[in-house]
């Protein structure tokens, strides 16, 4: 029989809302930069290799950065680290435009994924102690929340772009718009020690356990395949259309929205689904649609079935981060943020690999063949994701 939790208080309400901003804010910083990247890469004169090779700079700043966040978060807190990490990282985006060479960008960009593999995790961990007070799911919605702040980022790059707005006079405005909502943000973030809102019995902190390490394990690879198929579609989406399928540039550029407005829908509401059927059960669920999808898609392949398949794809990852994320942080036995580090970096870790790893599937066979790795990632989710709990 499921107990209806307690109304939450207007304190955890007001947290609620401004940890949310953070998410918004988050998502949207970097993604102001994204629309710009042809102008970047003009202004600099570089080749597409050189480009992406300043780009890939990001993921490994992140990788390299990521495995300190438990530490940050410990000695400065999940507010504050994550709002006046969010200050500092719009700061780092200013560089961008008065780099004078590819590897000065490259090394903005790799402040940048530094600072914002930081800022994940804090935020996720602020999310969960607000979700705590809540006594229900919130994290699905939070990562919702993040990805309209992606998209409304996004829109803010392109406008720019449309109007020739300077960069540097751009990324200004972004910088002080969402330098601002942080820190108004921070004014109303839950105070005190990162385990306050824990009900549970505090246990002694110990070395990892073998079932610990397993655990992370597991919860590592359940984050990595979301990632691997969140990126199928960013990465390969469009090329799978107009390559394989002959679509039109604008058809094609469908297969990464079809993924992500499937991916929002599936976040903000998959916190009362979760809630009614449990994390294990809605994440295995998930992974079964999106191998079933994606697989019907490569098999019979059209322009509808394949916007289709990435569609299902990412309505079926779509709870698969979080749900890592917080079984993560209530492993017992470890300080406070560091299941949620390890399972964000081995996230990242996903997000650097899939796409060399589709590509050298794609050289030697298709791209279609490559893109069952994301039929691959779903069954992954169905197999492991019995690690996961279902909770009323």
């Amino acid at each position: 029989m499921t107990t209806l939790a307690a109304a939450p208080t207007r304190q955890a309400r007001l947290a609620r809302a401004a940890v949310a901003a953070l998410f918004l804010t988050n998502g949207a910083v970097f993604f102001n930069v994204v629309p710009r990247y042809p102008q970047i890469k003009a202004d600099l004169g570089v080749s597409n290799a050189l480009f992406g090779t300043a780009i890939a700079a990001m993921p490994v700043g992140a990788l390299l950065a990521g495995l300190l966040a438990g530490a940050v978060i410990r000695r400065l807190g999940s507010a504050r680290t994550a709002s006046f990490g969010i200050v500092l990282l719009t700061l780092a985006t200013l560089l961008i435009p008065i780099a004078p060479h590819w590897t000065v960008f490259a090394g903005a960009l790799f402040v940048v994924g530094a600072l914002d593999s930081i800022i994940d995790v804090a935020q996720n961990a602020h999310g969960l102690r607000v979700q705590r007070l809540y006594g229900r799911s919130i994290l699905n919605s939070l990562h919702g929340v993040w990805s309209i702040g992606a998209v409304l980022g996004g829109l803010m790059g392109a406008a720019a772009a449309g109007l020739s707005t300077p960069l540097w006079l751009h990324l200004t405005i972004s910088a002080v718009l969402f330098s601002a909502v942080a820190l108004v943000a921070f004014r109303f973030l839950l105070p005190g020690a990162e385990d306050a809102e824990r009900t549970d019995v505090v246990v002694e902190k110990r070395p990892f356990t073998g079932v610990a390490v397993k655990m992370l394990a597991a919860l590592g690879l359940l984050a990595a395949a979301g990632a691997l198929v969140e990126d199928a579609g960013a990465s390969w989406g469009a090329l799978f259309l107009s390559e394989d399928l002959n679509a039109g540039a604008a058809t094609a550029g469908l297969a990464v929205v079809a993924m992500q407005v499937a991916m929002t829908v599936g976040r903000l509401t998959g916190d009362r689904v979760v809630d009614r059927f449990g994390q294990r059960t809605v994440v295995r669920a998930g992974g079964l649609l999106a191998a079933v999808g994606m697989g019907a898609a490569l098999a019979f392949p059209s322009v509808p079935s394949a916007l289709a398949g990435f569609a299902l794809a990412g309505l079926g990852v779509a709870t698969l981060v979080p749900a890592a994320m917080h079984t993560a942080d209530e492993l017992p036995g470890l300080s406070p943020g560091t299941g949620l580090t390890i399972v964000s970096w081995l996230l990242r870790g996903g997000f650097l690999l899939s796409p060399p790893l589709v590509g050298l599937i794609a050289d030697q066979s298709s791209l279609r063949v490559g893109l069952l790795s994301v039929v691959l990632a779903g069954v992954v989710t169905l197999v492991l994701g019995r690690v996961l709990v279902n909770r009323a």
